[in-house]
């Protein structure tokens, strides 16, 4: 299968097993197009007629063939799948767990409406984890993660920072048994800001290797839904805290996350107002909610939103060519080594190799399955009891959903978010087709976003 677009002037195929990427030129992709369903005769004389104007000559169609052929004979054209006979065995590998999402304060100083953890809480009452829920949440992750070197811990809430000192503790416990375990510890710490002071600073950039900073963009965008529970807009309280915090932190990773709805489609706006405010580091996600309400994105939203993914690959390629480039989550994309079987089969690792714990030490697929009784895994005592739910997730990849067979991008997104897809649909293995369609716009534009990268770097 391969998949042809334009964008940003060029033309570009992808060939969607191999992973290969051909930016060509317009006689080369209509020919790529037609290849596998024209005779060779009837596709040069339909070429040879389409360029006449140009003065193309029938070699040159017959060399452009015969290089479509050798790519196709190299496996970097219409080259066949052959990651679905993996699938079954992958789901029968014995699970190591790599990374926990450590929910340490069901509480937030925010009343963000549109928050799918129901301001913190995720349905039920305010909870902080207490020192000893938090190390044994860590030893079960050490116990669990086999010979795996590198283990992850995001501290999440709600809002984390109203457990400091439980986070520092964690931290400091981590460090200390790396060593007798050969393991080493990889935080991140996803914030509102709210509580951000000289101590949290301090401690964040010596000891997260990541901070993930929530902000809207605009102070009119941010300050509509991300109120306090005052109802006072957050962006002027927030802003000095996050900027203070990205100055310091030198070279360390950090993300500016913000979430765009219905009421800001235009979202680069809120990318500029991001980049001026002078981070550099930027995500922007779109809201995930039931379509009833008043913020949920809608149809005659995508266009805009298509428009926008290509403006913002645009931005980025122009402040690139003006020595400051900027990074934006969804753009990150590799593609020197071509679509990783285990990744792309497996996804994001929720339910297997990446679990939820709550501030009572219970276990949920991820952070955003927290407070649903149907998805309650075991707890941090006993491990994963419930095998047959891990079952499903091992399976919930793009091979599993009919829907997904024909899709160019399947192997980039593995299916897709099964949070999402439930969200959506009921079902973890059901197709959220809303962002499906979102992210085959991204892919798109990131892929045309390393191609125009890599002539600029020629050019220079």
């Amino acid at each position: 299968m391969i998949h042809c677009f334009k964008q940003g002037g060029y033309n570009i195929v992808l060939d969607v097993a191999s992973g290969s990427v051909h930016v060509v030129d317009d006689v080369a992709y209509d020919m790529i197009e037609a290849f596998e369903t024209e005779p060779k005769e009837s596709l040069i004389a339909h070429i040879l007629q389409k360029y006449a104007a140009q003065g193309l000559t029938e070699q040159d169609v017959e060399e452009c063939y015969g290089d479509i052929l050798a790519l196709k004979q190299e496996g970097k054209l219409f080259s066949e799948d052959t990651f679905k006979p993996n699938v079954e065995a992958l789901a029968k590998r014995s699970p190591v767990i790599k990374a926990l999402c450590l929910h340490v304060a069901h509480t937030c100083n925010l009343d963000c409406e549109y928050c799918f953890a129901a301001q913190g809480k995720y349905h039920g009452e305010r909870a902080l984890m207490s020192f000893e829920v938090g190390k044994r949440a860590l030893d079960f992750l050490i116990e669990s993660s086999g010979t795996r070197h590198n283990l992850e811990v995001d501290f999440f809430g709600g809002e984390p920072l109203m457990n400091f000192d439980v986070v520092k503790r964690l931290v400091a416990y981590a460090r200390s048994v790396e060593e007798e375990h050969n393991k080493h510890f990889r935080f991140t710490l996803t914030t509102n800001g709210m509580l951000i002071d000289d101590d949290v600073i301090d401690f964040a950039n010596r000891e997260m290797d990541n901070v993930v900073l929530s902000l809207d963009g605009r102070k009119e965008v941010n300050d509509r839904f991300r109120k306090t529970v005052g109802g006072v807009g957050s962006f002027d309280i927030i802003v000095p805290k996050f900027k203070k915090l990205v100055d310091a932190r030198g070279d360390k990773s950090y993300y500016m996350r913000g979430t765009f709805t219905h009421f800001n489609p235009d979202f680069t706006n809120d990318i500029q107002t991001m980049l001026d405010l002078g981070f550099d580091e930027l995500s922007m996600e779109p809201v995930v909610c039931p379509p009833t309400d008043k913020y949920a994105l809608t149809e005659e939203d995508k266009p805009i939103l298509y428009a926008q993914y290509e403006k913002l690959a645009d931005m980025m390629i122009e402040r690139k060519r003006q020595g400051r480039p900027f990074t934006f989550y969804h753009y990150m994309l590799d593609l020197e080594g071509g679509p990783c079987v285990y990744k792309r089969v497996s996804g994001c690792g929720s339910g297997t190799e990446y679990l939820a714990v709550t501030p009572t030490g219970e276990l949920y697929p991820c952070h955003q399955f927290v407070g649903d009784p149907n998805f309650l895994m075991g707890d941090i005592w006993q491990g994963v009891t419930r095998t047959d739910i891990r079952d499903r997730f091992k399976r919930c990849n793009a091979y599993s959903r009919p829907e997904c067979a024909d899709c160019w991008a399947r192997l980039y997104c593995s299916g897709g978010c099964a949070a999402n897809a439930y969200k959506a649909t009921g079902d973890i293995q059901g197709t959220y087709r809303y962002g499906c369609d979102l992210f085959k716009k991204r892919i798109e534009c990131a892929i045309m976003l390393k191609a125009a990268q890599a002539n600029i770097s020629l050019n220079d």
